[in-house]
């Protein structure tokens, strides 16, 4: 039987989980994702390959489990942020805006998801089954809250508003990935646009 790191097996599996975030992560510092194997990822990682499968049958099945780990921190702060009903949708939205492109330079979601790793993207869901799903929906509350309370203009279909909003949210987060340095415009710039299409103006038809 292997041996069991930490006091429990839930901490031995969060240190194994640990162990492959990191393996995955240096191996795409030196190679693309269609090179890597799930071999290359337990020796990295330090298991058996057959242990490996213990925890995902194949590499995308890796990559999607490792990304709703490193979406939970996120999806708390999200979450926290859209409870607060008391302050106004504009304020709570800046704030949303910006933790989430926050949570994008963490090397967990900036390597997985930088443009042109090879990863696929593209493939993981965005339903009940994606890890992004649970933070949409707050999203989407706190539109429809702002509409509620006319700080928003009636956008008619919320999801497809947020979904449309997701592609600027996106284009910033590939933005800082490739250049660091432009954090803060970017966020005030993706700040902007968003709640330029939401906030209800006097002169809007």
């Amino acid at each position: 039987m292997p041996r069991i790191r930490g006091a429990s097996i839930e901490e031995h599996h969060e240190l194994v989980w640990a162990d492959l975030a990191e393996a995955l992560r240096d191996l795409l510092l030196e190679h693309d994702f269609d090179a890597i194997t799930m071999g290359h990822i337990a020796a990295r990682a330090g298991l058996a390959r057959n242990t490996l499968y213990n925890y995902a049958g194949d590499k995308n099945a890796l990559v999607l489990a490792l990304t709703r780990r490193a979406c939970r921190p996120l999806l708390e702060r999200v979450a926290a942020i859209a409870a607060r009903t008391a302050d106004p949708a504009a304020d709570r939205m800046r704030e949303i805006v910006e933790a989430v492109l926050a949570a994008c330079t963490d090397q967990a979601l900036h390597l997985m998801f930088r443009p042109g790793s090879g990863l696929p993207v593209a493939e993981v869901p965005k339903g009940p089954g994606g890890p992004f799903h649970a933070i949409v929906a707050e999203v989407e509350n706190v539109v429809r809250e702002g509409i509620a309370r006319g700080e928003f203009r009636d956008v008619g279909d919320v999801p497809l508003t947020v979904e449309l909003l997701s592609g600027a949210m996106r284009a910033g987060a590939e933005r800082i990935s490739r250049a660091p340095a432009t954090y803060a415009a970017t966020v005030g710039a993706a700040q902007d646009v968003i709640l330029a299409s939401l906030v209800d103006h006097p002169d809007h038809p």
